[in-house]
This record gives C-alpha cells, sequence and structure tokens, in this order.
C-alpha cells in the first residue's frame, strides 16, 4: 500500500510521469477508471480529476488517431470518459441513499475526513440542485457531492438531469482546453503551471459566489 501511496505522490507531482504512465499503463482507459472514482468512490477525493483531464486532451492531440480521424477519436473519449463521471456520481448518489446519516457519524481515517463531507454539504446547501453541476469544477467536493444529493434524498431523475449536463461541461472543457493546446511547445513544458491556472480559473467564479453569496446574506439577516 505504501508503494502505491508513494507511487501516486510522484506521478500527481510531475504531470510529465503522469502522462506517461496514462500512455503506457491501458492509455485513456485508465483516465476512465481515475475520474469514476474520484467522482464516484470516497476514497478517490484525493485524485486529481482536472490535471488528468487536461492532460488526456493532450494526449488525444499527440497520437495517432485509433479510428483515423482526429474529430471521432475525440467524440469517442470525451463520450466514454463523460458517461464515467455520471456512473461514479450515481454510486456515490446510492451510497449516499442507503446509508444516509451514517456517513456523518464515520469517524476519521486515512481514506475517510469528515471536513470534506461536512465541505461538500454545505456546498450543497447553499447552491441545491445546482451543486450537482457546480461541485464538477471543485476538487474534493465533487467527490462528496452525489453523496450528499444521497443523504438529502434528491430527486433521482433530478439529480441524473443535473449529473450528465455537470459531466458534459466539466469533461468537454477541460478536454478541449488540453486538445486545443496540445500542440503548443509551450504548454508540453510548462504543463504543471497551465493546470494550476486553469484549476484557478474554473473554481474562481464558484469559489467567488460562495464567500460573497454568504456576506451578502450576513447583511441582509444582521
Amino acid at each position: 500500500m505504501h508503494q502505491i501511496i508513494d507511487l501516486l505522490k510522484t506521478l500527481l507531482a510531475d504531470p510529465d510521469k503522469l502522462m506517461n504512465f496514462i500512455t503506457t499503463h491501458g492509455g485513456l482507459y485508465v483516465v476512465m477508471f481515475i475520474i469514476f472514482a474520484e467522482t464516484g468512490l470516497f476514497v478517490g477525493f484525493f485524485l486529481p480529476g482536472d490535471s488528468i483531464l487536461f492532460i488526456t486532451g493532450i494526449i488525444i492531440a499527440n497520437s495517432v488517431p485509433q479510428f483515423g480521424n482526429e474529430v471521432v477519436d475525440l467524440i469517442y473519449w470525451l463520450t466514454l470518459i463523460s458517461t464515467s463521471a455520471v456512473i461514479g456520481n450515481i454510486l456515490g448518489y446510492w451510497f449516499g441513499l442507503k446509508t444516509g446519516h451514517l456517513w456523518f457519524e464515520k469517524k476519521d481515517t486515512w481514506l475517510f475526513k469528515q471536513k470534506h463531507l461536512l465541505q461538500a454539504h454545505d456546498f450543497y446547501e447553499k447552491n441545491g440542485t445546482l451543486a450537482v453541476i457546480l461541485s464538477r469544477f471543485l476538487p474534493i467536493v465533487r467527490t462528496f457531492s452525489p453523496l450528499v444529493a444521497g443523504i438529502v434524498k434528491m430527486s433521482s431523475k433530478k439529480f441524473l438531469s443535473y449529473s450528465i449536463i455537470g459531466a458534459l461541461a466539466w469533461v468537454i472543457s477541460m478536454v478541449m482546453a488540453g486538445y486545443l493546446l496540445g500542440h503548443n511547445t509551450f504548454v508540453k513544458h510548462n504543463i504543471d503551471k497551465i493546470v494550476i491556472g486553469l484549476i484557478v480559473v474554473t473554481t474562481a467564479p464558484v469559489l467567488f459566489k460562495m464567500i460573497f453569496g454568504k456576506k451578502k446574506e450576513a447583511s441582509a439577516n444582521p
């Protein structure tokens, strides 16, 4: 187990090594599992979904099309990865629906932190059903948001609809960013900086709404 953790730390710290690992260990099918794990299994909260999706776009842009056409390849992978994200959310929702309040009584372990669940719960309470979409762009929160949706017994039809919209928005925006910039030499040599900038850009509007929305509520209800 320690070897696996050390490997993950090494890969997460170096986007180039992460890209090579994905390419040589199952290709983008590995990405499908990672996205599924991050969005459906609470033990996957530490996985860098944004970085991996961006790198996926770069890999597609620099690979020989398996279907003989880059556009077809792109659509193929966007569809499969988005489906993985939706299935992951459905699993998380199901767990929340079946286990409910037990999650809030669960003690911290090295794989589970109560504070992460509470962050997702607070985010969900503030943003309602839109949280299912918005949470896709927030690391950690996106892992626990489906669980919270199940705990509060959100309508399954509504959850599925918002989950699909959120998965498509998140996967397509991140992968396309990597794909469109994938041939750029500067991007290839500065993936880590690009990824950080991408995360800041995608999360800033949501964090802004959370922070200033709370202040506005406080001033309206002194």
